[in-house]
C-alpha cells in the first residue's frame, strides 16, 4: 500500500484519479506550514503539491520514505530540488498543462488593447457613452512578433495564424527548418522589433532576455506598437515602456506579470491610461487547474506502479561505483553545454557531444545528455534534466549526437567535447577534462587552449596578446571590490589571448563596461555555471 500525501489544495478530479488506484492511501491535508508538514511526511511514498507547500530541505530531512514529488503545474521554485535529489527522491511536474490558458490570456490582452475594452467598459459604467474616443485597430493583416516559441508561444503563434495575422518570431534554440514545419517566420531578434505591429513575449528571464525593450529599443519599435507580457516580471523594462508611452511611440502595452508582484497601488504603468494589467492570470482558469491535477495525479501514480518518470525536473540519484565514477563527466558536460549557451551566439542546428577515454566508460547516453541539458537551460526557464533534453532537442529541431571515441584529443586521453553545429555547418567547440581533484576543467575553447576552472561566477575575456592587459583586468576588478578566486591564461595559434577570470562575486555591468572599454579587449563576457 503506496501512501500518497496532498498537502496543497486539488481539484476534485485530481483527487479522484489518486483514490481510483486501490493500492494507494490518500491523505489530504491542504494547508500545512513547515513544521506540520515535517510531521505528516513520515511513512509517505509520494506528496502532490501546488504552489502553497514549502518543500525545504527541513521537510525532506523528515522524509523516511518518500520516493516522489508531484508538482501540479510547472514552477518548482517552492521545493529544495538538490536537496531531494540527493536524497534521490525524484521532483516532477506538469510544463504544459497551463500552455493553452495561458496562451489564451496573451491573445485575450492583445485583443483588449486593440479594442481599448477595458477602458470602454470603465467609462460605461461611469455613465458614459464614449464612441469615438475608443476607436481601435483590427488584427486581421497586422504582424505580430513572437519572442520564444515554446510551448506557450507557438500556441499564440497558432492562433494567430487562425486571425489572419502574419506572424514573425524570434526563438535562439528552434532551427529554421523547424519553424518552417510549424508554419512560422523566424527572423532576427532586430526584425521583430522593426515589422511587428504587436508584440509578446514567452521566455524565461535571464540576463540576456531582462530589459529585451528598453529605451535603446523603443526607437526602432513601430510607431504604435502594442506591448504584451504574460510570461515573466522585468523582460520588459518597465521604466522605457512608460517612456515610450508617454512620447506616443509605444501605442499601448498590456502586462500580467510585474518586476514587483503585486506592485504597489500607485505604479505609473497601472495607472496609465493607455496600459492593461491583470494580477498574474495567465494560468489562472478551471480548465488548467484541472487539468494539471488529473496530470500529475497520472503521473504519480505511473511512478508508484512502474517506476515511469515523466516530465521530471532532476536526474534521479545514482548509487554505488556507478555513482562515482559517471557523476563527476556528467557534472563535466553540463557545464561545457552551459558554458557554450552563454559565450556563443549561433543558433544550433545540432549538437555533438564526444566522449574520449574515461569519460566514454560509463554512459555516453548520460554524458552526451547532460551537455544538452546544460546547453538548453540557459534558454528555458523550467528545470531541464538529462533524461528531458534530448526530447527538448529535438522538438526544437536540433539532432544530437552522442560519440564515444577510443582515439586521443590532444594532451588529455580523457576528454569531453562538445560542438554546436550552425545551419551553415558552422561549428563552435569546448573541451573539458577532470582535474587531478575531479573538478571540472575546460581545456580548449575554439582555437583556444587553456586549463580553467568550470564553475561558479566568471569573467570571459578575449584579448589582444599585449603587455598589461591583466594587470588591467584585475585592476578595474579590485577597484570595484570583486575578489578573483583564480585566473587562467591561454593563447590562440593566431596570437590572441583569452584570460578567465573565477570571481566570487558576478561581475555587474557597470564592471564590464570599463573592461569592454579598453582597445585590448576583444570581448568580455560575465557567465554563470
Amino acid at each position: 500500500m503506496h501512501r500518497i500525501l496532498v498537502s496543497d489544495s486539488l481539484s476534485e478530479q485530481g483527487l479522484d484519479v489518486l483514490k481510483s488506484d486501490a493500492g494507494c492511501e490518500v491523505v489530504y491535508r491542504p494547508g500545512l506550514g513547515e513544521a506540520e508538514l515535517c510531521e505528516a511526511i513520515k511513512g509517505v511514498d509520494a506528496l502532490v503539491i501546488r504552489s502553497g507547500a514549502k518543500v525545504t530541505a527541513r521537510v525532506l530531512e523528515s522524509a523516511d520514505k518518500l520516493k516522489i514529488i508531484g508538482r501540479a503545474g510547472i514552477g518548482v521554485d517552492n521545493v529544495d530540488v538538490p536537496a531531494a535529489s540527493k536524497r534521490g527522491i525524484v521532483v516532477m511536474n506538469t510544463p504544459t498543462g497551463n500552455a493553452v490558458t495561458t496562451a489564451e490570456h496573451s491573445l485575450s490582452l492583445l485583443f483588449s488593447l486593440a479594442r481599448h475594452i477595458p477602458q470602454a467598459t470603465a467609462t460605461m459604467k461611469a455613465g458614459k457613452w464614449e464612441k469615438k474616443k475608443f476607436e481601435g485597430v483590427e488584427l486581421a493583416g497586422k504582424t505580430l512578433g513572437v519572442i520564444g516559441l515554446g510551448t506557450i508561444g507557438r500556441l499564440v503563434a497558432e492562433r494567430a495564424q487562425g486571425l489572419k495575422m502574419r506572424v514573425v518570431a524570434f526563438d535562439p534554440v528552434l532551427t529554421q527548418d523547424r519553424a518552417a514545419a510549424l508554419g512560422i517566420e523566424l527572423v532576427a531578434l532586430e526584425q521583430v522589433f522593426r515589422d511587428a505591429d504587436a508584440i509578446t513575449v514567452h521566455t524565461p528571464l535571464t540576463p540576456e532576455t531582462r530589459g529585451l525593450i528598453n529605451d535603446a529599443v523603443v526607437p526602432n519599435l513601430k510607431k504604435g506598437v502594442l506591448l504584451v507580457n504574460c510570461a515573466r516580471g522585468g523582460i520588459y523594462d518597465e521604466g522605457a515602456v512608460l517612456r515610450g508611452l508617454e512620447s506616443g511611440h509605444i501605442g499601448g502595452a498590456a502586462f500580467d506579470v510585474f518586476v514587483e508582484e503585486p506592485p504597489p497601488a500607485d505604479h505609473p504603468l497601472i495607472q496609465h491610461e493607455r496600459v492593461i494589467c491583470s494580477p498574474h492570470l495567465g494560468a489562472s482558469t478551471a480548465e488548467a487547474q484541472v487539468r494539471v491535477a488529473v496530470q500529475i495525479a497520472e503521473q504519480t501514480l505511473a511512478f508508484l506502479r512502474t517506476g515511469e518518470v515523466k516530465n521530471a525536473v532532476n536526474v534521479p540519484s545514482l548509487s554505488g561505483d556507478a555513482a562515482k565514477s559517471v557523476a563527476p563527466w556528467v557534472t563535466l558536460a553540463q557545464r561545457l553545454g552551459r558554458f557554450l549557451a552563454q559565450v556563443e551566439q549561433l543558433a544550433p542546428k545540432g549538437l555533438e557531444i564526444e566522449c574520449f577515454g574515461d569519460a566514454g566508460n560509463h554512459g555516453v547516453d548520460l554524458v552526451g545528455s547532460a551537455a544538452v541539458a546544460g546547453y538548453l537551460q540557459h534558454f528555458l526557464d523550467f528545470p531541464v534534466n538529462s533524461v528531458a533534453a534530448p526530447h527538448l532537442a529535438t522538438d526544437r529541431g536540433i539532432t544530437v549526437k552522442r560519440l564515444r571515441s577510443t582515439g586521443v584529443r590532444g594532451a588529455y586521453a580523457s576528454q569531453v567535447v562538445v560542438r554546436i553545429i550552425g545551419e551553415a555547418g558552422e561549428e563552435r567547440i569546448a573541451s573539458g577534462t577532470l582535474g587531478s581533484d575531479g573538478t571540472p576543467r575546460l581545456v580548449s575553447w575554439g582555437a583556444f587552449d587553456i586549463e580553467a576552472r568550470l564553475g561558479g561566477t566568471a569573467l570571459v575575456v578575449s584579448s589582444l596578446d599585449r603587455p598589461g592587459v591583466i594587470g588591467f583586468i584585475g585592476t578595474v576588478l579590485g577597484e570595484s571590490e570583486i575578489n578573483v578566486a583564480s585566473v587562467h591564461l591561454g593563447k590562440s595559434s593566431e596570437g590572441n589571448a583569452l584570460s578567465i577570470w573565477n570571481l566570487d562575486d558576478a561581475a555587474p555591468t557597470a564592471v564590464l563596461d570599463k573592461v569592454r572599454a579598453s582597445p585590448n579587449v576583444v570581448r568580455a563576457i560575465a557567465i554563470g555555471l
